[in-house]
């Protein structure tokens, strides 16, 4: 909250944070980070990478040399779901499951403020996460395995604010690494067994997951989630227009609780939805933010409202990371992710802004 208030004091003193990091890697200091000081140097210094820009300093990592590329050696590596293209393997340092792990609870600490109502941070939260051990590499320290972020994330940290994860991740884990259509039914029947008569209080999870379990509970079982449990908060990530289109489905089926969304990914969280309205606020004393419209860099804060472009972040892992996502400033400190930086999803939101008048 108090970085809403001088995002340029915030962001000036995140960037600082970062490159801490940063020199403590061959990366950071080929770069020549040591003599980073501004803004304008870190941006000379360091170019905009996108993930294949930095899949050999990952492949590095994996293979034992991890301080190329990480200030520390890695607690854990942690996948995409591979949506559009190869997952992408992201080595997660102490700091990086630090921002995680602080930035995840943000959204649930807010509501339960926001509502007066600690059963928030009290309460269970369905566990309908991704397994955390799909692959195994062999490097310099053994056998590394790894899997997709949001069940390592789970394992790692199991209650984000929150209860409790129910089931817990390790049960999510035993059932295997499959996410074909069987693996997921065999899933959600454990989930829904072992929940159905618990003091459930939210959801939290990849928003068509979501969807999937509250479709296979109707299908198999006969009735929906909302008959099972009285939720309180529905938090949505992970994909785009979640507030206009998986929204309503999602409180058809669990209840007309309010639809929280947090815009998180592999790399980090990186904003949540603050109050009523349906955009996301970032987070920009974790995080360094900036902005690529048509073919000029600056930074996220400084768009009016009505700009925008493909976003940059800045991760303790990764500096100057094209993350591939579209956003838009909606004025003040309010943005939402349209979508991915493809050329259909780009031709989409010029002519939604010319049917609804935003075109400028």
């Amino acid at each position: 909250m108090e970085s809403l208030k001088d995002p340029i004091k915030a962001q000036s003193n995140a960037l600082f944070d970062l490159l801490q990091e940063y020199r403590r890697t061959g990366y950071g200091r080929d770069r020549g980070s040591d003599g980073v000081t501004s803004i304008e140097e870190y941006r000379r210094a360091f170019p905009i990478l996108n993930y294949y820009g930095f899949h050999p300093m990952v492949r590095r990592a994996l293979i034992g040399d991890y301080s190329y590329l990480c200030s520390d050696k890695p607690v854990t590596y942690v996948m995409t779901r591979g949506t559009t293209g190869e997952p992408k393997v992201i080595p997660c340092t102490p700091a990086h499951l630090d921002k995680i792990f602080e930035c995840g609870a943000r959204a649930i600490i807010n509501e339960a403020l926001r509502a007066e109502d600690l059963s928030l941070v009290e309460g269970y939260v369905l566990n309908l996460n991704f397994p955390s051990e799909v692959f195994e590499v062999v490097g310099a320290d053994g056998t590394i395995k790894y899997g997709y972020s949001s069940g390592t994330y789970a394992r790692l940290k199991p209650t984000l604010g929150l209860g409790g994860l129910v089931p817990p991740q390790e049960r999510i884990d035993s059932l295997g690494p499959g996410i074909k259509v069987e693996d997921w039914n065999r899933r959600f029947e454990m989930v829904y067994q072992e929940t159905r008569d618990l003091p459930v209080v939210a959801v939290m999870g990849v928003t068509p997951v979501i969807l999937s379990f509250a479709n296979y509970v109707r299908r198999r079982h006969g009735h929906s989630p909302r008959d099972l449990w009285r939720m309180k908060v529905l938090f949505c990530t992970s994909v785009a227009k979640i507030q206009s289109e998986y929204g309503p489905q999602v409180q058809r089926l669990f209840g007309q609780a309010p639809v929280r969304e947090i815009y998180s990914a592999t790399e980090g969280v990186f904003a949540q939805q603050l109050d009523e309205y349906p955009y996301v606020v970032p987070n920009f004393d974790s995080y360094f933010f900036e902005v690529k419209i048509r073919n000029r860099v600056k930074m996220l804060h400084e768009m009016k409202r009505g700009e925008w472009g493909r976003l940059v972040v800045s991760t303790p892992i990764l500096p100057r990371y094209d993350i591939g996502d579209m956003i838009e400033c909606l004025g003040s400190y309010y943005y939402r992710v349209f979508g991915r930086a493809k050329p259909l999803v780009v031709l989409e939101h010029v002519l939604y802004r010319i049917v609804t008048g935003w075109a400028t």
